[in-house]
This record gives C-alpha cells, sequence and structure tokens, in this order.
C-alpha cells in the first residue's frame, strides 16, 4: 500500500485533523442548522436524521400526510433514476480510475485491489448463515438451490430489487404465511444488507491501509455504525454501495473520500459478489422470523427445498 500511501499522503493530512474531534463535538454536528441547510451542506447524517424525523412525523399524520408520501416515492424514483442513469457511464470512470493508477503505479497497483477483491469473496464465502439455517431447520445449500435463478438475475443486474416479487412468492411457496414474507422480506431489503455491510467495511478499511490514515478502535467503531447506518435501502439501486461509501467517508472526514476512485475500477466485481449475499440473508431471515412466530409449514418448506414445488404454478406468477 505504501505507492498509494505515498500518493494521498499530502490530501490526507486536511482530513486527519478534521478527524480529531470529540464524540459530543460529533453528535452536535448530526443536528442541521436549518432542514434545507443539511442538503445544501452534503451532510448525509443530518440528511438521515430529518429523514428519520420526516417518517415519523408521517406516520403520526396518518392519511393526512398521504399527498407528502406520494411526492417523496416521486422524488425518490427520480433520483434513483438519475443515479441510473450515472452507474451507466461508470464504466468509463472505472477505465479511467485503473488506467491512471495502473500508469503512475504500474502493474503491481494490481495485485492490492486483487487482495481486496479475494478477501471480499472469501468473506462471503464463509459468512455464518448456514449454523443459522442449520439452527432453525433447513439446508443452506438446498435454500440456494431453491432460489437459484434469482441469484443468477442479481449476480447479473447486480441489483436485487429486480427479483423482489420473484422472492416474495418463492418463501410463501416455502411455506412462510405471506403476512411474515410482506413485512420481512421488503424491510429485509432496507435493514438486512448482509453483503453491502460487508463490501463497506472491507473497501473502509482497505482505503484506511491505501491513504495511510490510521484509525483507532473508536474511530473503526463509530464509522462502522455510521455505515450500518447509510447503507439501509441500498439494495435497490445498482451501484448504491459505491454511492454510500463516497457519501459515507464525506461525512466523517476521516478518509480522504478522493480515495473511493482506488475501488471504483474492481466496485462491479464487489457489487456481483454482494448482490446475492444480501438476497440469500433476505431469503434465510424470512425462514428464521416465520420459524419464530409459529407461521411455517415445514413440510412446504421441505418440499420446496427438495425440488418438489409446483415450478408450473411459480412460473405463472
Amino acid at each position: 500500500m505504501l505507492f498509494l500511501a505515498g500518493f494521498f499522503a499530502e490530501g490526507a493530512g486536511g482530513y486527519a485533523t478534521e478527524a480529531e474531534q470529540d464524540v459530543v463535538t460529533f453528535l452536535m454536528n448530526i443536528i442541521p442548522g436549518t432542514f434545507v441547510g443539511a442538503f445544501a451542506e452534503g451532510n448525509i447524517l443530518q440528511v438521515l436524521m430529518l429523514a428519520v424525523l420526516a417518517g415519523f412525523a408521517l406516520t403520526h399524520l396518518g392519511k393526512a400526510g398521504q399527498p407528502v408520501l406520494d411526492v417523496i416515492e416521486s422524488g425518490a424514483k427520480l433520483f434513483f433514476q438519475l443515479v441510473a442513469i450515472v452507474m451507466w457511464t461508470a464504466p468509463l470512470g472505472a477505465f479511467g480510475a485503473i488506467a491512471f493508477t495502473v500508469g503512475k503505479f504500474g502493474t503491481g497497483s494490481l495485485v492490492s485491489l486483487g487482495y481486496l477483491l479475494g478477501s471480499f469473496y472469501i468473506t462471503c464465502l464463509i459468512f455464518v448463515l448456514g449454523p443459522v439455517a442449520w439452527y432453525t431447520g433447513f439446508s443452506l445449500i438446498k435454500m440456494i438451490r431453491y432460489i437459484w435463478e434469482e441469484l443468477l438475475i442479481v449476480f447479473a443486474t447486480t441489483s436485487s430489487e429486480t427479483v423482489l416479487p420473484r422472492l416474495l412468492s418463492k418463501m410463501e411457496k416455502a411455506g412462510c404465511e405471506p403476512t411474515v414474507v410482506g413485512l420481512v422480506v421488503p424491510t429485509g431489503y432496507s435493514f438486512n444488507l448482509d453483503g453491502t455491510c460487508f463490501y463497506l467495511a472491507t473497501a473502509t478499511v482497505f482505503l484506511a491501509q491505501a491513504t495511510n490514515t490510521p484509525l483507532d478502535i473508536g474511530q473503526q467503531i463509530t464509522l462502522l455504525l455510521i455505515l450500518l447506518l447509510t447503507s439501509k435501502g441500498a439494495a435497490g439501486i445498482a451501484g448504491a454501495a459505491f454511492v454510500v461509501l463516497a457519501a459515507t467517508l464525506a461525512s466523517v472526514h476521516t478518509i480522504p473520500v478522493e480515495s473511493v476512485a482506488l475501488v471504483l475500477g474492481i466496485h462491479r466485481l464487489m457489487s456481483e459478489g454482494l448482490t446475492p449475499v444480501n438476497l440469500i440473508g433476505n431469503a434465510v431471515a424470512t425462514v428464521v422470523v416465520a420459524k419464530w412466530e409459529n407461521a411455517l409449514d415445514e413440510d412446504m418448506l421441505n418440499a420446496a427445498l427438495n425440488g418438489k414445488v409446483d415450478e408450473a404454478a411459480l412460473a405463472a406468477i
């Protein structure tokens, strides 16, 4: 990492100075001065705080707040589409980032990125969902085989959103009550992003090492908690994990945000690992919650996982 650390050493100095703040100052900075100011300054943590407060307020308003919800939903679709357009041009940026890195530092720079990619995939492979599935009474391997088509789709599109309707149907066919499936799966798409959390954690540590930015245990825990918060809702947008990574680094002022260019070139490859993990995690979570709530037909689950489900009925959905 020394060749990368030297390149970012000068820029990292300013960020290291800004990172020297106590917990009280950090928490106070989450409170925006004005509603619009949080958006104008681009402070992601202040925006998230406003989003949570607005969500509570709209829930309290009930039907009176429905017009505002409709506007927010339309606005969300607009920004998601903007991100989708930007991500279509991302390969050009990835090409430039890799070309610059290799041209300036030589082919040896690819070794570090290879180590990052390899460690990330190993982490995804050894993720301890197997014991959870075993404790619940089903085989993780059979579950993966059951949702294999969905895994191929998310692998190709790098977005879990593309198989949401299909996953809902398949989990119902696997014996989970519709009420549980309708709650757990959509909620999991926002709060159970295992692969995205792996990506954010490994990429953040890599960038800290690449920029020679020391992180004490307190800063690591703080950054982890922030990443767990800012990653919510990222599953619905292809490439959103990269945007979340950049936005989080910009908000905490610890690791130089410019360093995200180092992982841009391999982001697509990492996305092809994180999205299947997100999908598998949500499928397992649905069965586990259904089991807890006594809302699981185990005979239907075993039939589905053993390939005895009515595929014609599934295809008609």
